[in-house]
C-alpha cells in the first residue's frame, strides 16, 4: 500500500440539503478524511441553499460552481478545468447523471489517476425507472463511458453492488456502508417537543424527502386501513410525515390524506426540519417508519437507531443487519400487508428494546472513523495500480483475477479506457 499523501478530489452535485441524504453522508465522510491528515477538495454545484449549509462543512470549504440550464443537468462548464489544475492523485465522485459525472471522465482520461465512483443508490432498478429518458441519453453520451472507466465502484450494500452487475459493470467493487454520528446525551435531554409530539399520541415518524420513491403514499392509505381495522392502535399513534418537498408531490400527498379522511390529529406534515428541529423530532418520536420503494442506504434508518429508535423498514432500505440484530421490523410497501404489519406490532411492549438495539448497531457497525479508514485503506491501495493484496471489502470481477500470473498477482488495476 501506498504511505504518499493523498490529494483527494471530492466531486458531487449539490453540497446542500438539496442533496437529501448525501448531504450529509459524502459531507461527513469527507470532513473523517481530512482528520486522517488527507487532503480533501470538494467540489460541487452552487444553488440556493449554500449560505445556510456552507458552515457545515467545515473545516473543509467546498469550491461551488454556477451552473447553465436546466438546474437537473447541472452544467457547471468550469469545473472539469479547476478539477485538472487540482493536482490530485485521486478522485472520488458522489451522485450520477450530471454534469459532475462529464467533469470526472474529462479529469480521468487528462490525468490517467485512479477515479472512484459512489452511484449512492441511482443504479437501483427503482431509480433507473424513475426519468427514464433522461438516464437513457446521459448513459448514451457519458454516463457509462464515466462508470466503465472508474478504477473502482463504490456500493453502500450487497444490493448496491448486485445492481451495478445488473448494469453491465465489471470494475472492482468496494462495499463500504454509511455511517452515522452518535446524538450525545446533551444534546437531547431537556428538548422541547414538537407540537406533534404533544397531544397523548405517540408520534410514528418519517424524515426524508417528500418523494413517490419513500412509499408515502402507501403509507399512508396503510394508515387509513389501520383506523378502520384496529382503531385502539391508530388512536394511540400519530403518523408525522416530515421533510423537504422534492417535486413539488407535497400538496398531492396532503390531499391524499384529506381524501382518506385522515384528520390533522391522526397525520401531520410538518414540512422539512434541519438543526435542533431534526434533534427534537427524532428525541421524541416513539417509532420510524420507511416503507421505501428504493434506497442505497437510508442515513434516516441509521439517524433512527442513533437516537435510540424501533424501526420499520422495507427490504429496499438494504439493511438486513437491523433486522438479524432485531433492531427492525420488516415494511412492506404494499398498502394492506403494511397496515397488518403496524397492527400486529405498534402495540407492542418491547418496542423500546427494539430501539436499544439499533442504537448498538450504529455504534458497533456505522461509524465515520470506519468508514474513512476504508476509504483511506482504498484510494492507497489503487494508487499502487496493481490488484495484489486488494483490501477484504473489495470484490474484483471474475475476469481481473483470470489475467497475469497467478503466483505474482501483479495485475494492472482496471483504469479508465473509453469504451
Amino acid at each position: 500500500m501506498s504511505n504518499s499523501r493523498i490529494s483527494l478530489a471530492v466531486v458531487t452535485g449539490a453540497v446542500t440539503r438539496r442533496a437529501g441524504g448525501l448531504f450529509t453522508s459524502v459531507r461527513r465522510s469527507s470532513q473523517a478524511l481530512a482528520e486522517r491528515s488527507i487532503e480533501v477538495s470538494v467540489y460541487g454545484l452552487r444553488d440556493d441553499h449554500d449560505e445556510i449549509d456552507l458552515p457545515a462543512w467545515a473545516p473543509l470549504a467546498p469550491r461551488l460552481f454556477d451552473c447553465i440550464g436546466p438546474s437537473a443537468l447541472g452544467i457547471a462548464a468550469a469545473m472539469p478545468r479547476a478539477l485538472i489544475c487540482g493536482g490530485h492523485s485521486v478522485l472520488h465522485q458522489h451522485g450520477l447523471w450530471q454534469y459532475p459525472s462529464i467533469a470526472t471522465l474529462r479529469w480521468r482520461r487528462h490525468t490517467g489517476r485512479p477515479t472512484v465512483i459512489s452511484p449512492r443508490g441511482m443504479l437501483d432498478p427503482w431509480a433507473l425507472q424513475n426519468s427514464q429518458l433522461k438516464k437513457r441519453v446521459a448513459a448514451r453520451l457519458f454516463e457509462r463511458a464515466n462508470l466503465n472507466s472508474a478504477s473502482c465502484l463504490h456500493a453502500l450494500n450487497r444490493s448496491e453492488a448486485e445492481a451495478m452487475r445488473a448494469f453491465g459493470l465489471r470494475n472492482p467493487i468496494a462495499v463500504i456502508p454509511n455511517a452515522i454520528d452518535l446524538p450525545l446525551t446533551h444534546m437531547v435531554s431537556g428538548v422541547t417537543p414538537p407540537e406533534w409530539a404533544k397531544g397523548g399520541r405517540a408520534p410514528l415518524l418519517f424524515l426524508g424527502r417528500i418523494h413517490p420513491k419513500k412509499g408515502l403514499d402507501e403509507s399512508l392509505e396503510a394508515w387509513a386501513k389501520l383506523k378502520i381495522e384496529a382503531p385502539e392502535i391508530s388512536s394511540a399513534w400519530r403518523l408525522v410525515l416530515a421533510g423537504w418537498d422534492d417535486g413539488g408531490h407535497l400538496p398531492t400527498l396532503i390531499r391524499k390524506a384529506q381524501d382518506l379522511g385522515l384528520t390533522n390529529e391522526e397525520v401531520v406534515f410538518p414540512g422539512p426540519l434541519f438543526g435542533p428541529d431534526k434533534v427534537a423530532a427524532l428525541a421524541h418520536a416513539k417509532a420510524f417508519l420507511l416503507a421505501s420503494l428504493s434506497e442505497g442506504l437510508p442515513m434516516s434508518v441509521l439517524e433512527a437507531w442513533a437516537f435510540s429508535l424501533p424501526v420499520f423498514m422495507s427490504e429496499a432500505c438494504n439493511l438486513p443487519i437491523g433486522f438479524d440484530w432485531g433492531a427492525a421490523i420488516l415494511a412492506p410497501t404494499e398498502p394492506s400487508a403494511l397496515a397488518a404489519t403496524l397492527k400486529a406490532h405498534l402495540g407492542r411492549s418491547d418496542l423500546p428494546a427494539l430501539g436499544a438495539r439499533g442504537r448498538a448497531l450504529v455504534e458497533q457497525r456505522f461509524t465515520w472513523d470506519q468508514v474513512a479508514h476504508d476509504f483511506d485503506v482504498l484510494y492507497r491501495w489503487l494508487m499502487t495500480g496493481s490488484l495484489a493484496d486488494a483490501p477484504t471489502f473489495v470484490e474484483l470481477p471474475d475476469d481481473a483475477l483470470c489475467r497475469g500470473s497467478s503466483d505474482t498477482r501483479k495485475m494492472v488495476v482496471m483504469q479508465a479506457r473509453p469504451r
